[in-house]
Order: structure tokens, then sequence, then C-alpha cells
């Protein structure tokens, strides 16, 4: 993304810078206090008796009146456009699948892709950092110190008490929607979105049609406000990354290149092995012959990190190399461009648990499979744009008691996962197009269908992956 005028930096190059210079400010101002401390040098008496350097009341007046503010200012951002942007992603995405006994085999089997798929791709995330650890090892002693020192009491608020299973799917239901939007409820307000969605599917009338086109002005506004919000991000990067970095040191950024690591792995995972399985097994193909198919929409999507501008891609590439009937390309592709996003819902999943790890945050089994849950959801009702899933990780992190401003340190690195995560959602959608194309050969009468064109247009499965010819 560059600036309004198409000539400025690229938003995620400024991030970068900003990145750098939060990290690079922080930890040369905690490396100084302590050699000073270990050498005995620059010292004075603080407040509390102890010894400290001379310059770290100066440090610690920036931290508390300049970066900390801007910090908090940027998650409040975040965190006031929760509620809007869940409710009306949620219902819209619901409104565009339509209703199920309209849309009879295709839609429902396209459904159960996006719930199934994404779960899988949750289980894979949360797995793969409960095996790595990423945010364990860092030194608890300074890391209370820091927490106590920060803001992130006045972010975190609420009890947090586990809850059993019972209370958990109660708890689902809100008795005021309006209540539970007011307290950041996010499993609550999801699951209201998606009953009013499903709703607003059925009934057809005017007054319905009405709604949704409201609720499709909402989701704009929501939109354009992230991007506004967005581009205040490389300040809030710098700002937020050189209050942890000063009073954690490079001990955070060694936790950060673990977190990294293991978002890759568990995205290279699904990609590969979840989806090289279902092609084998319920598309009958060879994966690598389908993988090989859709490079072109891969590699737009790796490079564009965005699942709606990789769309006319995608079509073209489901029809034309991997064979998939028009009408089941237009649909799933279409439809997966919103609502099948197994790569960030993964990576929300991943994100959230580490910063539990890294802020010593226990999470019960319970709570875990709530978290699951709120990944689905916000994988399917998250923004197709840059930044468009922090605001549903922010509001998970604050319902479980985890400090927000570990979100800097995922801002900093989080262009190259965008890539990678963009380029899993559209490979869901390849490999959705091709299965959900066979099953639905399967049930024509023949594999033959006339074309626009007048020819014919071959949609039986080629186990060798390449493009289906066309009679000459």
């Amino acid at each position: 993304m560059t600036s309004s005028n198409g000539r400025g930096m690229a938003l995620h190059t400024k991030m970068l810078i900003g990145f750098a210079i939060g990290a690079i400010a922080g930890l040369s101002i905690n490396l100084l206090s302590s050699y000073a401390v270990a050498n005995e040098l620059w010292l004075v008496t603080g407040g509390n008796g102890q010894a400290i350097p001379a310059f770290q009341p100066w440090v610690e007046g920036l931290i508390v009146n300049l970066t900390e503010p801007v910090g908090q200012l940027f998650l409040r951002l975040l965190f006031m456009l929760v509620v809007p942007l869940v409710f009306s992603a949620l219902i819209l995405g619901v409104v565009e699948i339509g209703d199920p006994r309209a849309l009879g085999r295709l839609g429902g089997k396209t459904l159960i892709w996006v719930f199934g798929t994404t779960c899988i791709a949750v289980l894979i995330g949360l797995a793969m950092t409960h095996l790595l650890q990423p945010g364990a090892g860092i030194d608890r002693a300074l890391l209370e110190a820091a927490l106590s020192d920060s803001s992130a009491a006045g972010v975190v608020s609420g009890d947090h008490k586990p809850v059993g299973v019972i209370e958990m799917l109660l708890n689902m239901v809100p008795r005021n929607p309006v209540a539970a939007a007011a307290n950041t409820d996010l499993i609550a307000v999801m699951c209201f979105s998606l009953l009013f969605g499903i709703a607003a599917a059925v009934v057809d009338s005017p007054g319905t049609r009405s709604f949704v086109s409201a609720v499709q002005g909402v989701y704009d506004i929501s939109l354009k406000l992230i991007d506004w919000v967005i581009r205040l991000a490389p300040y809030a990067v710098a700002a937020l990354l050189f209050t942890l970095t000063a009073r954690m040191g490079l001990g955070l950024m060694v936790q950060l290149g673990w977190f990294v690591l293991t978002a890759a792995l568990a995205l290279g995972l699904h990609f590969f092995g979840v989806y090289g399985l279902l092609i084998a097994l319920l598309a009958r193909r060879s994966p690598l012959g389908v993988l090989r198919g859709a490079q072109p929409a891969l590699l737009t999507a790796f490079s564009t990190s965005s699942s709606a501008a990789t769309l006319p891609t995608s079509l073209k590439t489901a029809e034309e190399n991997l064979g998939v009937p028009r009408r089941v390309a237009r649909f799933v592709c279409t439809l997966g461009a919103t609502v099948n996003a197994n790569g960030t819902a993964l990576y929300e999943g991943v994100t959230v648990l580490f910063l539990a790890q890294l802020f010593g945050v226990e999470l019960t089994l319970v709570q875990q499979l709530m978290i699951l849950v709120m990944c689905i959801m916000g994988g399917i009702g998250a923004a197709s744009v840059p930044g468009g899933s922090l605001p549903v990780i922010a509001s998970i992190l604050v319902t479980f008691g985890i400090p927000a401003e570990g979100i800097a340190l995922i801002l900093g690195v989080d262009r190259f996962l965008d890539m990678c995560r963009t380029t899993v959602n559209i490979g869901g959608d390849m490999v959705a197009s091709v299965v959900i194309g066979r099953s639905e050969a399967a049930h024509d009468h023949d594999d033959l269908e006339a074309g626009a064109d007048g020819q014919l247009h071959v949609h039986h499965v080629h186990g060798d992956g390449e493009a289906p010819q066309r009679p000459g």
C-alpha cells in the first residue's frame, strides 16, 4: 500500500522503519542501563532507595508522557472499530452465502468447507504454538516489572476467571446484544451477528434489502476507518516497541523471531499438508499438479497480500488452469475471497497464544476452545484489507486478559506473514473450487457443458492437474 498520492513510501516500509527505530532505541536504552548498573556508572538514588542510572528518570518520563499514550491511542482506535466491523462483516458474509435451501448442494458444500478447513487451520496453529512455545523462556521477573510499570492494566479490564463448558455455551448467546457490544464480549457479538445474518438471508423483503444495504454502508465506513487507523501504525509501532524493548531488552526480540518461525511453519503445514491431503483424497488429483496450476493466483496473492485484489486472477486460474466448472469457480472463489480465510484464522490463533505465553497468561482448555471459536468467526469476519484482522486480535487479547501492547511486536513483522497467510487463503479457494467442482460433476448427467461461445468444454477431472483442452 502506498500513500494517498500514489508516490509516497509504502505503508509496510514505514511500519518496518518504525519497528526498527523503536526496537533499536529501546534496546540501546536497555543495554546502556544494564551496563551502567553492572559497572556502577552514572548511578543516582531512585525513589525506592535503589541505585539507578542517572538517565533512567528521563527515559521513564518519556515513556509515561509520550510513547505509552501514543500506543494506547492506537489501541483504543482499534478497539473502537471491533463491534461495527465484526457485526457488519459477519452479516454480509452470511447474506452473500444466501439461503442454503435456495443454494442447494453448492451452498451447503461451501459452508462445510469454510468452517471445516478453518477449524483445522486454527487447530494446527494452536498445536504448533504449544509445541514450539515461542513465547516461553523470557525472564518472568523482568516481564512482571515491565507490565507493572506499563499501562496494560488500563487496556485490560474486567474479570477473566476461567469458565466451564456450559457457561461458555450460555455466554455465546447474549441477554442484551447492546450490552455485549459495550463490554466488547466478542464471541456474543459474533453469535448475534451470525443469527441476524441468517435471518436476513432467509427473509426477502424490501425492508430487509434496505437493512442489508445499510449494513454494507457500515462495513464500507469501517474499512475506511481501518485504513486511516493503520496509517498511524508506523508511529504506534515505534512508540509501543520502544516502551517494551526499553523495559524488557533483547530477549523480547528473540521471542519475536520464534513467533515468526512458528507462524510460518503452521501456515506451511496447512498449505502443503492439509490442502495436499484434501486434493488427493477428495478431488482424486495430483496435489503438485493442482498447486502448479494454481501458481498465477498464488503468486498474485503473495505479492498483493489482498484476497480481493487477487479475485480476478483466482477466477481465471480456477476455470482455465484447473478445469473447474464456471458456475462453481465463480461461486466458490467469489465467496471465498470474503469468508474463506484459513490463513488469517490460523494467524490469529498463533498470535493470541504466543502473546499469552509471552506475558505469562495461563489459558484453560475451555478458554482455548473459546479462542478456537473466536478465531474461526474472526477469520470469516476479518476485513480483506491490510490490518483487517487487528481489531479482532486486539479484542480477543482483551477478552482473556492478555496485554494488548504486544500487538506492536506483531505489526513489525506483519508484512511478511500477511503475504504468507494471504497465499494460504487463496490456496484454500483454489482447492475448494477443485474439490467442490469434482463433487458437483458427480451429480451432473454428463461431464460436458455448453460454453458461452457455443463450444463444448470438458469438465471432468484430470489427474495431472493440467488445464483441460478445448475441442478443436
